[in-house]
């Protein structure tokens, strides 16, 4: 005889024999959605093809010896331990990366919202004009900008900065700016601040110049009377998926920062004071192509950018 809780309990249980498994219920939701699917599917297939599938190649190799001569071959971990035990140089890349990333990424990030904050701020007939001298350097070539840093901190008297803190009076003999090991982090980072108005920096025009006018006028009403109450109160918070956008690009173009310091000091730089990451990474890459090496160089960068953006989509992306 069946009681009427044993009843229920094979009903229950008849419900969830019948209840279809995941990938049942991706299969019709993928059919369901079809046509979106298609639409997003030149997207994901690029990006699958130049974005996720150089990261999974990438991986993998760096488990291998590969000089592009010879098959890749598997050794394992040998790449990470080379590289965190005896590579001295690489240490050193680090720590030069981290220091130009702490200064310039916050630096270069408020940077780029102040501005942009003060150009929205002024009529607009006049925006395009400053927009275009502040954003015209980040589209420059770090090549063509060489050039004329060059000649800035050139280490002989007819260096601009020498010739005249030599005819002031300030210093006797030329200082050597791209050559002492003290002063070429410094000069990277000014020169690198210089060229950071980039795409985050037109997010940020383009965010502040969409925030409603109701919230200013709701704000006036409330008691706020000056401009840097309503940055603090009403702007900030109205552009925050911008300043998340920002913070990302300043976080990915500090810790990747290669063609300035390339240009400026060369390669290797003086003592190495201005190798970074990438530069290492370029080196065992493109000269002396140990390609399973390098693949081990770009896979510890890539997490250091992954855990950075974490904390950023933490601290910026919650709401």
């Amino acid at each position: 005889m069946t009681t009427p809780s044993s009843t229920a309990l094979n009903e229950q249980t008849q419900v969830s024999l019948r209840k279809p498994g995941k990938l049942a219920v991706l299969w019709s939701d993928l059919k369901r959605d079809r046509v979106s699917w298609m639409f997003l599917a030149p997207f994901l297939i690029l990006f699958f093809v130049f974005t996720v599938l150089p990261v999974l190649t990438s991986i993998g190799m760096s488990f291998t010896y590969y000089n592009m001569m010879e098959p890749p071959k598997f050794i394992g971990l040998s790449n990470y331990k080379l590289l965190f035990v005896d590579d001295d140089i690489f240490l050193k890349a680090v720590g030069i990366t981290l220091k130009f990333a702490f200064i310039t990424g916050p630096v270069g990030y408020a940077m780029s919202f102040i501005l942009a904050w003060l150009i929205s701020q002024i009529p607009i007939k006049y925006r395009f004009f400053y927009t275009l001298c502040f954003y015209t350097p980040s589209i420059t070539s770090a090549t063509a900008m060489a050039v004329v840093w060059l000649y800035l901190f050139a280490g002989d008297r007819k260096g601009l900065l020498n010739y005249y803190a030599m005819k002031l009076g300030i210093i006797d003999e030329p200082y050597l700016f791209l050559q002492n090991i003290h002063s070429i982090v410094p000069v990277i980072i000014i020169v690198s601040l210089w060229m950071s108005m980039g795409v985050g920096f037109l997010a940020f025009l383009a965010g502040l110049q969409n925030v409603p006018k109701d919230l200013y006028e709701a704000g006036s009403i409330d008691g706020i009377r000056f401009r840097w109450q309503q940055l603090f109160y009403i702007t900030i918070p109205a552009v925050k998926p911008q300043l998340l956008f920002g913070a990302v690009l300043q976080i990915v173009s500090s810790l990747t920062v290669f063609d300035v310091s390339l240009q400026l000091v060369g390669l290797p730089s003086p003592l190495y004071a201005g190798h970074t990451i990438m530069t290492h990474m370029y080196d065992y890459a493109f000269i002396k192509f140990e390609m399973g090496y390098a693949a081990a160089i770009a896979v510890v960068l890539f997490a250091m950018m992954i855990g950075i953006n974490r904390l950023i989509f933490k601290w910026l992306g919650k709401d």
